[in-house]
């Protein structure tokens, strides 16, 4: 089993030197979504939500909330991010939307931090945006589901 990397050999918590590291081109792909009712959903499709945009004040959201990642996970480190994507799909037979962000950099450090932030506040944003007609909203399985660069390589969540 690897141990953990934010613990110093007395135990202490710190940040993992980086310093030394290669720089190189590291993506990570995260998802998750947000169950709601059938006319919460209906709502968000219609473009008829008082709010406005509901999935493009998400983006903007989490697009922003990847940048900010440093300043939220005390342990990670600030990055140049070079690209922050997130797709929404919605499933009105399940009555939910789907939220996955690609976070890429050149860099010491990967962007799984990043990519699960973003997806979590963009989904976050959505909650926040349709509270006062569903509280009953549920969040889950927020996941990361691909990394690759660096020396670990490449991972991906195999299918369950």
């Amino acid at each position: 089993m690897s141990k953990l990397t934010h613990f110093n050999k007395e135990g202490d918590a710190h940040m993992v030197d980086v310093g030394e590291k290669a720089a190189t081109h590291r993506i990570a792909v995260a998802e998750g979504r947000i169950h709601m009712q059938a006319n919460t959903l209906a709502l968000i499709l219609s473009g008829e939500h008082k709010k406005g945009d509901v999935l493009g004040v998400a983006r903007i959201a989490g697009i922003m909330a990847a940048k900010r990642t440093a300043d939220l996970i005390p342990l990670c480190h600030p990055l140049m991010l070079t690209r922050v994507e997130l797709d929404f799909t919605t499933d009105e037979q399940q009555q939910l939307v789907h939220c996955s962000a690609t976070v890429e950099t050149r860099g010491q450090t990967g962007v799984e931090m990043e990519a699960l932030t973003a997806v979590q506040v963009a989904l976050l944003t959505i909650y926040d945006m349709c509270k006062a007609v569903d509280r009953g909203m549920r969040m889950e399985g927020i996941q990361l589901l691909e990394k690759r660069g660096g020396k670990s390589g490449h991972w991906r969540r195999s299918a369950q």
